[in-house]
């Protein structure tokens, strides 16, 4: 992403009206910190998403206020914002709660036999996607469907909880997966396959070997950081 130039961006594939200035400098900042555009450490100045986006600085300012609310921004007086580093420990704290939840999550999915026929047809769609992805070496659509693999299984297994405890998860787990795979662009094919026996687990109805393969996947996170 280069910010000495204006551009524009559609966000989520809308084609909806454009976003207030505020969100779209919200959306742009964010997306950039959680892609690793913005690395931890970086000086962003309100400047730059001003130039990058032909926007003000009032809307800028209260993008940056919400990324500091949410601890992806630091404010420093007279110098802009600090991206936020993600520190080994939060990223540990992260994975953790990942595991914990997606595992009792599939474990409430499959309690009483193979996960439903429609949610692992859609999950074999969605490895299809994937495997396209990784043969094109497009690491940022590969990452939307690996969360989707994820979310899917969570949001399957009627767990409020959990899913509400997931989706508060999502923007550092989605760090995490351009950390792991913007280090080892390689690996693709490996989290491929670690995606087609957790499927295979769902399809057996076999919640511990689940949330073994699910440790094993969640293990080269950790061996990232």
């Amino acid at each position: 992403m280069r910010y000495g130039r204006r551009v524009t961006e559609t966000y989520e594939g809308s084609a909806v009206a454009p976003l207030p200035a505020a969100d779209r400098a919200y959306l742009h900042t964010k997306r950039a910190i959680l892609r690793g555009d913005l690395v931890g450490g970086q000086v962003v100045s309100e400047g730059q998403i001003c130039d990058a986006l032909g926007i003000s600085r009032t809307p800028v300012h209260e993008a940056f206020l919400r990324l500091d609310a949410e601890r992806l921004l630091a404010l420093a007086p007279r110098r802009g914002a600090v991206v936020v580093p993600m520190e080994p420990q939060e990223a540990r704290n992260v994975l953790e709660m990942r595991e914990a939840v997606e595992g009792a999550a599939a474990a409430r999915l499959v309690a009483d036999g193979p996960a439903p026929a429609p949610l692992l047809e859609r999950l074999r769609a969605n490895l299809d996607r994937q495997r396209d992805f990784a043969d094109a070496a497009d690491t940022d659509g590969f990452i939307g469907c690996d969360e989707d693999f994820h979310a899917a299984v969570v949001t399957g297994s009627g767990n409020a909880t959990a899913v509400h405890f997931f989706a508060l998860l999502r923007d550092r787990q989605q760090r995490l997966r351009h950390q792991l795979l913007g280090l080892r662009p390689g690996e693709l094919g490996v989290v491929l396959a670690d995606h087609h026996r957790l499927l295979a687990r769902l399809a057996a109805g076999d919640a511990d070997g689940y949330r073994t393969e699910l440790a094993a996947h969640v293990a080269r996170h950790r061996g990232a950081l």
